[in-house]
């Protein structure tokens, strides 16, 4: 398993880091995953995925 989310399938983002001199690195922004039970199936869903998911249960 990758760092994706298995219900909406996002993945990590590419940004730039910036030091003080203003020299641009490459960095990744990953997800904030957590493993949950998504129908019966323990999987690994992004934050905004189980904040949705709890929404549509109510």
């Amino acid at each position: 398993m990758g760092r994706f989310c298995q219900i909406c399938g996002r993945g990590a983002l590419t940004s730039v880091s910036r030091s003080h001199s203003n020299i641009a690195t490459k960095r990744r922004q990953y997800l904030n995953l957590q493993k949950t039970v998504y129908q019966g199936k323990r999987v690994k869903a992004c934050a905004r995925c189980i904040k949705s998911q709890t929404k549509i249960k109510k």
